[in-house]
């Protein structure tokens, strides 16, 4: 499994990527801050809500943490999801945070 520290993970961003952001916090916690370019699917409905994602992009998924994140990245990984857990999550994250 692909995995990326918060750092590298904002440096591709700031230079501009076709991936997508997801990040799995619950929808209260996404609220209370979080990258602006991210998507929030809860890990809580990745299972129902993961045919809607296509397979022709690739995906850095994010957590709190990175404990979330790496069971969501494993997941999307078996179902044939190109896909990198951003290490450490939000916690780690020293860019900008939208609310």
């Amino acid at each position: 499994m692909k995995s990326v520290t918060t750092d590298a993970l904002q440096e591709t961003l700031q230079a501009g990527t076709d991936d997508v952001l997801i990040d799995v916090r619950e929808k209260d916690e996404f609220a209370a801050g979080h990258v602006k370019e991210a998507f929030n699917y809860p890990l809580s409905e990745l299972e129902e809500r993961a045919d809607s994602l296509s397979k022709d992009n690739s995906y850095y998924i994010i957590c709190q943490k990175g404990g979330r994140s790496q069971k969501a990245a494993d997941y999307l990984h078996d179902k044939g999801y190109d896909v990198t857990n951003v290490q450490g999550g939000m916690d780690n994250w020293h860019g900008e945070v939208e609310y």
